[in-house]
């Protein structure tokens, strides 16, 4: 099933300057910050792969003086794991291990996938999706809004995200409701993907947690350590170079969902603060791009919705 896209058309607007100015897009703005948006499609999208949620896909976003997204690989593949821009957004799998081969399993975004074979999910796989569910968008001068719908295996879900630009703030407001007969179990984290001023990742690279950061995997001491709540780089990373490592120490409420990226050089920095728990901690970095993925939960029962909101305040 192809599923549908709904775009009311007076809303929408095309930004002609994008990189890839053939994919359906649009901009909106604060006049403090200007975005363009990559749109979902299941025929034209910038991103057609399963890993990420197909909406709020943010290929630049600018304030007076500082550009904070673009492309950060080399290779573009529609249906590339990996081939995306911007605050992007995955769910975990949901129905993949009760999922017979040939069966459907669920990726909120994206829509209902086959499992082609036994064995377990690999989130760099591209999967066959089956049914794309229906995308509805609204856009006006400062905010659009994705709904995606689908029903399919048990599982049915209306997914509403919302990304609003008030002066230098950007908020991600999320809806997951659930319309299925069985419950949504997932976590849900945002990979950022910042490209602050198109710099390379290095000493001029500021990351601060508000928790001092205990490793369970440790990046590579040749490249970065951990100093209280900072990641600190040694040296500028080379093409090919990669700092991961996964942390804890955050506690169990929301306040450790506040996380800080800067450039020493540039200027350019972003406050990001989420109002759940932090579940999990990642963090992963190479020459072109800086990540940190703070995970959630967002299991959401039958008959239920579970709401939730980042906030980003650019200088």
């Amino acid at each position: 099933m192809v599923g549908t896209m709904i775009i009311l058309p007076v809303l929408l607007c095309l930004a002609a300057d994008q990189p890839y100015p053939d994919f359906p897009s649009a901009m909106i703005s604060s006049g403090k910050l200007t975005a363009k948006l990559y749109l979902p499609d299941p025929q034209k999208a910038y991103y057609r792969a399963t890993r990420f949620d197909w909406s709020g896909q943010i290929g630049s976003l600018k304030s007076e003086q500082h550009e904070y997204f673009g492309q950060w690989f080399d290779r573009y593949d529609a249906k590339l794991h990996d081939s995306i821009q911007g605050p992007v957004e995955e769910f975990s799998e949901i129905g993949y291990a009760e999922a017979a081969p040939g069966g459907v399993f669920i990726r909120v975004g994206v829509g209902a996938v086959r499992k082609p074979d036994a064995r377990p999910y690999e989130r760099f796989r591209t999967y066959e999706i089956v049914d794309h569910g229906q995308w509805e968008v609204k856009q006006t001068r400062n905010r659009i809004r994705f709904v995606h719908t689908l029903s399919a295996a048990g599982f049915g879900y209306r997914y509403t995200k919302t990304i609003r630009l008030v002066g230098r703030r950007m908020f991600i407001d999320h809806e997951l409701a659930n319309t299925g007969a069985k419950a949504l179990t997932a976590t849900q984290y945002n990979h950022q993907f910042f490209m602050m001023d198109g710099k390379p990742t290095g000493p001029e690279t500021q990351v601060t947690f508000p928790f001092n950061l205990k490793a369970k995997r440790t990046p590579s001491a040749e490249l970065a350590e951990l100093k209280g709540g900072e990641v600190i780089y040694r040296r500028e990373l080379k093409k090919g170079e990669s700092v991961f490592g996964t942390f804890d120490g955050f506690g169990p409420t929301a306040k450790d969902y506040d996380i800080q990226v800067a450039r020493r050089d540039s200027g350019a920095g972003v406050r990001i603060v989420g109002d759940r728990p932090i579940e999990d901690l990642v963090f992963w970095s190479i020459r072109t791009t800086v990540c940190p993925e703070p995970y959630i939960r967002v299991d959401t029962a039958p008959g239920s919705r579970t709401r939730w909101t980042y906030a980003y305040t650019f200088k």
